[in-house]
């Protein structure tokens, strides 16, 4: 099958929350269900950023336990740092490592009622499809 719903799935890392402190994202498991990904990226959204600094760090693991941030050469775009004119913005970054579990993690500084935003991991070019959507 060559369509987007049977060969791509999103996974939510960060929840949509108002954040004034820094946070860990939950792991998202590339093997996802035996669907083997080969490819993933991390898409933040935000809402309404009232204050503070914001910066995105993509973390990966091979155990989702021990997580390390992803050196640069493995990502493609920039990770991004939010802040107060960034309302209503996507950003994708994508992840070039074989590491099995992803996560964003966000370090907040400066913040007195911070922003709203989220991020997910979106898994793509499974090995073994049609992938099982939650």
């Amino acid at each position: 099958m060559r369509d987007a719903y049977a060969n791509v799935s999103v996974r939510e890392t960060l929840a949509i929350v108002a954040r004034t402190a820094s946070a860990n994202g939950t792991g998202v498991d590339r093997v996802g269900g035996g669907a083997m990904y080969q490819d993933a990226a991390i898409i933040v959204h935000t809402g309404t950023i009232t204050d503070g600094t914001h910066a995105i760090d993509v973390q990966e693991s091979d155990d989702n336990t021990t997580f390390t941030s992803v050196a640069a050469a493995e990502l493609q775009g920039t990770e991004p740092s939010i802040g107060a004119a960034d309302d209503n913005k996507m950003y994708v970054v994508g992840y070039k490592g074989t590491k099995r579990y992803l996560r964003a993690v966000v370090t907040a500084s400066g913040t007195t009622s911070g922003g709203i935003y989220g991020a997910s991991v979106l898994l793509a070019n499974p090995r073994n499809a049609p992938v099982v959507q939650p």
